[in-house]
């Protein structure tokens, strides 16, 4: 009998299911050097532009066939990868190598092998992801170049698990919503293609697993819990009961919650609250809908960026934005100007902008924006001239002091008045709002009340910045604490700034979309939560259950709380 095994990654899509595993091995190369004779290295060129040639060709039939399946947007993933093929700086290395006298198959790796150390050497997620990208195609090509054939999941039984060290976009084309119970991987995050890949198709994932794929074989019994970021391997009999339950249970409320997709979201007293969605493509739309959501309190513009190799024009920006306000109708839209760090988009043209020892504090969102004002305003003049398909709204991060918000509105005025002069109709009245996520502007918020629109938390970097805690370090995770007491009380200085100049602050950080801290934030006074689409049903469902009057008294004592301890226990009180 085999031991329980449990294993902790990342959380990358909710939801628990139990199944058996489906192991999608790699494919382990033996690559020897063999010597090419000069009149033989020109028919070692035509081998490779052969196997490249195939390779684009899959490539394109996986495009094609993940725009199928998860839509245009995601299908740019399959895209990235073919980038990757025709990076001139990777074919120059190849081709050196092949004209010094060595085989293909051996130059590609060696060069591979080379950038993949050099990407081991950046701190960066985004980065970390490439270098699977790069990994994942050089292998690509290297099995056309040895007469291989490719793995692929074509034969997944119903319920299957894939578990592998790690999964690409040609990987999941095979797969059939009703037939993938689960993801479970070596590598990846939050942001990883898996991951995303897994949230739209709303199947549990779980990633960042160091090894799983080293522990586990074709038809073990696995559980993968993607609410806490969990894997069991080998569960014993009474987990499995346990999780069956769960998992009944998770069916259950999702029918149990259908009933509240067209109810209002109102407190027990009649406090109405706002739910929007977080989404990252126009592909989310139906989700955003069937969910109920009553608008997009962020929409994250940075994905067209990440999915190609020429910076977005004038007209993307309009064909991407007009596509979501058409679809969302009378229902508000707010567009987050783009949030990228320079590092990230050096690929688009920013070649002078070198690596920086803290990106997280560095040349990023409005800073990147305002250095490179072309860019922000190529932007604005796309989300302007798609404002007179919906009701768009646009709003600029990471914001630490009041000029930056003025001249970005220097900029979005100079673009409505380019577009005035080509005849463009756009909403010239356009609400504009800033993102509150640096501590010096959550200090001035009644400041920032004056300069702009709305106002809406983002809590990630708030508290991250606030406490000096990366969120993503385990060593100092556990410092990373939504109820910090500083925390709450900067939540309430914004809110209340806001509403004393009549303007609305809603909050698209984690923290929104958490049930715990529901009672927590409406008792401070956030009139809007912006979340996942697929938690709105949820905690529209507890919000109807929730007192307004109740929730101010917790609120007023938790904010003379001196320790989160004291805060939970206060909340604790409060709930029995």
């Amino acid at each position: 009998m085999e031991n329980e095994i449990i294993l902790k990654g990342i959380a990358a899509s909710s939801g628990v299911t139990i199944g058996k595993v489906f192991l999608l091995e790699e494919d382990e190369f033996f690559i020897p050097v063999r010597k090419i004779s000069k009149d033989k290295i020109q028919a070692e060129f035509e081998r490779l532009e052969k196997a490249v040639s195939v390779t684009e060709k899959e490539i394109a039939e996986n495009k094609e066939a993940l725009s199928k399946m998860l839509g245009e947007n995601y299908a740019e993933i399959a895209v990235a990868h073919l980038l990757i093929l025709k990076d001139p700086m990777i074919s120059k290395e190849v081709d050196i190598l092949i004209n010094s006298g060595v085989n293909a198959e051996y130059a590609i790796y060696q060069v591979v092998e080379k950038m993949s150390k050099t990407f081991d050497n950046i701190d960066d997620e985004y980065f970390k992801e490439r270098k699977n990208d790069l990994i994942d195609i050089s292998k690509k090509i290297i099995t056309n170049l040895l007469g291989k054939k490719s793995k692929n999941l074509s034969n997944l039984d119903s319920g299957s698990v894939v578990v592998a060290k790690m999964l690409t976009p040609a990987d999941t084309i095979t797969m059939k919503n009703e037939m993938v119970a689960g993801f479970a991987t070596d590598t990846g995050g939050k942001t990883s293609h898996t991951a995303l890949i897994a949230q739209s198709l709303e199947i549990p994932a779980v990633v960042g697993l160091k090894n799983i794929s080293a522990q586990v074989y074709h038809g073990m019994s696995i559980i993968v819990d993607g609410n806490k970021g969990i894997v069991i391997l080998n569960p014993s009999k009474k987990t499995k009961q346990e999780y069956k339950k769960e998992y009944e249970i998770q069916i259950t409320d999702r029918r149990h919650l259908e009933q509240f997709k067209n109810l209002p979201t109102v407190t027990l007293d009649g406090r109405n609250i706002k739910l929007d969605a977080n989404i990252e493509t126009p592909d989310e739309i139906s989700s955003v809908l069937a969910n109920g959501a009553e608008g997009i309190g962020l929409y994250r513009s940075e994905f067209m960026y990440m999915a190609t190799k020429t910076m977005p024009t004038e007209d993307d920006h309009y064909q991407n934005y007009a596509r979501i306000a058409k679809q969302m109708g009378s229902k508000k839209v707010i567009i987050r100007t783009i949030d990228l760090g320079g590092d990230k988009l050096t690929k688009l043209g920013l070649m002078n902008i070198g690596r920086e020892e803290n990106p997280f504090m560095g040349l990023r969102a409005i800073r990147l924006c305002l250095k490179y004002p072309l860019i922000l305003k190529t932007q604005l003049k796309g989300i302007l001239r798609a404002s007179v398909h919906g009701n768009l709204q646009i709003m600029y991060p990471m914001i630490s002091k009041i000029e930056e918000i003025r001249q970005a509105n220097i900029i979005l005025e100079q673009a409505k008045q380019e577009l005035k002069k080509q005849g463009e109709k756009f909403n010239p009245d356009i609400k504009v709002g800033a993102m509150i996520e640096v501590p010096s502007i959550a200090v001035i918020a009644d400041l920032v009340a004056k300069e702009v629109d709305f106002m809406s938390i983002g809590t990630n970097d708030l508290i991250q910045y606030t406490i000096a805690v990366d969120r993503v370090n385990e060593d100092v995770a556990s410092l990373y604490e939504p109820l910090h007491p500083a925390i709450l009380r900067l939540i309430k200085m914004i809110i209340d700034a806001g509403h004393k100049q009549g303007k609305g602050v809603g909050m698209c950080g984690e923290m929104a979309s958490s049930i715990e801290y529901a009672k927590v934030l409406i008792g401070l006074g956030l009139d809007e939560f912006s979340m996942s689409s697929s938690k709105i049903l949820k905690l529209k469902k507890e919000i109807r259950e929730i007192s307004f009057e109740n929730s101010k008294k917790l609120a007023d004592s938790l904010l003379k709380c001196s320790v989160t301890k004291e805060v939970y226990d206060t909340i604790e009180k409060f709930n029995d």
